[in-house]
């Protein structure tokens, strides 16, 4: 895995921001020729592993992603699995066109606005709601990666659970992180379903090095494997996921026929300019609209120029932050329910409007911009960190980048077969009305929740690849997904540079960040600019990304806060080359999908 020591960050940044606008600029100028390799960057070892098994068999970035997930639900159960959900964008080097997947879980048919208050019409305290069989939706990641095989795929669709498979009955060795969430004392401690999946033959809980074999989870992935999403959504599983959840306390709704009828959905990214680049994230009810509002605001400052040494950098950031979320949290949710604005969010002028009232110093929290056709009450969702991303590219240059979650660390609590259930529809408003109106992100049937889960695609003007990314980290992921494209886009960062550099969270009046990544210097800087950054939970990135060097070659990033890493195989002779050339300008352009 790739380090970078951030612990004297104001040398290291100072340095960085020394050579940024030299390589910034040679990233973006003559013609190149990438020499196009296979890379895997995951979240543990063995996902990365897996991803690079099926690639050396000749496999397509879609299959690696259906091995790389199947693992990562082995490996990293606490984040994502066969029971949760997720987001891709998927690059196809022929066509040339980037394609959004929704396998966004939805709420069951019988699903109420009220699911989550109580007798008093007051909301359930947050673990209270998590661990009931009302948190749970349709799984979609299945679906999703299913989708994406049927179309992309190269190799047999058995093929890719393979390695899991493996692992999974031969055992595998428990890392640090998951030894952490099993442990009693973790915040959240381990429910009795957690504790008796993920235990010791004596019943105590994993520790760190222990071998751990999930036989029950290998058979569900054989299953898959042999029968596809069926095995899932139809079926024995499919009974016992409906029964789980209609246990005790507060049982949910989910049926058969709602698991039956999910599908994932093929959609049109959103894809705007950031200088002289598209960026390209899914739609609503992703948040990724929201990201791209952050970087066109940022786009009318002067933070491309001062680099990440500077604090008035981090002030820009913060403050164009803090207006990228009061307009999410007032407009963003499922639009097969609700008008999302996107192309009102979206406007030039808009965006250059909201850039205006960021100011030299930091004052009371901004108000969301108004739309009088859609003005709608706050949503104060909290959105747990539960989740995952990867990133894999194949030697003919296709790229699949997907961000993957079960909600909350091990989701709902419950499991079955050897896999955990999500807890995803506590993404919803627990709220449906207030004061204001109508709440955008409020309980309905058949809907998805809104997510800030907002997998990257870059491109240059002419459509090739630059650069794919995501990370974990609830509502806090627009924020990591954002700095690293300020870092390798404005700043000239490698990709391991720009996913450590730290993080800072601005939303409403709350600023937290990584003291200890910054500078004294940046941190007086922020102090003088009415910005006081406090320590929080909000700071635990897991960035992976790739990106295209300047002399055409490829380089991976994993964020050294969790426990990724890239794994690369090498170009096959005079495969997988494209002619590249110089962006010619910042108009945005749209992708067919």
């Amino acid at each position: 895995m790739l380090k970078f020591d951030l612990r004297h960050a104001g040398l290291v940044l100072a340095l960085l921001a020394g050579a940024a606008q030299l390589q910034a600029q040679e990233l973006a100028r003559a013609p190149q020729a990438p020499k196009t390799v296979a890379i895997v960057a995951a979240a543990n070892p063995l996902a990365a592993d897996a991803g690079i098994e099926i690639l050396r068999k000749g496999g397509s970035a879609a299959d690696a992603a259906v091995a790389i997930q199947a693992m990562l639900g082995l490996v990293e159960p606490q984040s994502s699995g066969v029971g949760g959900g997720g987001f891709m964008l998927y690059y196809d080097a022929k066509s040339g066109a980037v394609t959004a997947i929704d396998g966004r879980e939805k709420a069951p048919a019988g699903a109420t606005p009220d699911m989550f208050l109580d007798a008093q019409g007051r909301p359930l305290p947050y673990l209270q709601a998590v661990r009931t069989g009302r948190s749970t939706g349709v799984p979609g990641a299945i679906a999703l990666l299913f989708a994406v095989h049927e179309r992309y795929g190269v190799r047999p669709w058995r093929e890719a659970f393979a390695p899991a498979v493996r692992a999974a009955s031969e055992g595998f060795k428990v890392s640090a992180r998951l030894a952490g969430y099993l442990s009693p004392d973790f915040v959240f401690a381990p429910t009795s379903d957690i504790r008796a999946l993920f235990a010791r033959p004596d019943g105590q809980a994993l520790r760190e090095g222990d071998v751990f074999r999930n036989p029950k989870y290998a058979a569900t992935l054989r299953r898959l494997a042999a029968e596809g999403p069926s095995a899932l959504y139809t079926g024995s599983i499919a009974a016992e996921i409906v029964k789980r959840t209609h246990e005790e306390p507060l049982p949910g709704t989910l049926t058969l026929a709602d698991l039956s009828s999910y599908r994932a959905d093929w959609e049109k990214p959103l894809c705007r300019p950031y200088r002289a680049y598209s960026v390209c994230v899914p739609p609503p009810p992703s948040s990724g609209v929201s990201m791209l509002e952050l970087l066109t605001m940022l786009d009318h400052t002067d933070i491309a120029q001062r680099g990440s040494a500077d604090p008035q950098s981090w002030s820009l950031f913060a403050q164009a932050s803090r207006l990228m979320y009061a307009d999410r949290d007032r407009y963003v949710a499922d639009p097969a329910f609700i008008t999302v604005p996107v192309e009102r969010l979206l406007d030039p002028g808009y965006l250059a409007e909201r850039a205006r009232l960021i100011g030299e110093r930091a004052g009371p929290a901004p108000p969301p911009g108004t739309f009088a056709a859609v003005l709608r009450a706050p949503d104060a969702t909290r959105e747990a960190a539960g989740t995952s991303h990867f990133v894999v590219m194949d030697s003919a240059g296709n790229v699949a980048s997907m961000t993957t979650t079960v909600e909350s660390v091990f989701g709902s609590g419950r499991t079955v077969e050897g896999f955990v259930l999500n807890n995803q529809l506590t993404d919803f408003s627990y709220l449906p009305t207030d004061e204001h109106g109508a709440v955008a992100n409020a309980v309905q049937g058949g809907k998805r929740p809104r997510s800030s889960m907002a997998p990257i695609i870059i491109l240059d003007h002419d459509g090739h690849f630059v650069a794919t990314l995501g990370s974990p980290g609830g509502s806090s992921i627009l924020e990591y997904n954002a700095k690293t494209v300020v870092g390798i886009l404005a700043w000239g960062l490698s990709m391991q540079a720009a996913i450590e550099l730290p993080n800072l969270i601005a939303h409403g009046n709350d600023y937290v960040g990584e003291l200890g990544r910054f500078s004294p210097e940046v941190l007086a800087g922020l102090r003088d600019r009415g910005i006081t950054l406090m320590t929080g939970h909000a700071e635990g990135s897991g960035l992976h990304g790739i990106l295209r060097k300047p002399d055409g070659t490829y380089e991976g990033g994993a964020d050294s806060r969790r426990e990724g890493v890239v794994r690369m195989l090498p170009a096959p002779s005079g495969a997988g080359r494209v002619s590249l050339v110089t962006p010619k300008s910042s108009a945005p352009f749209h992708l067919d999908h």
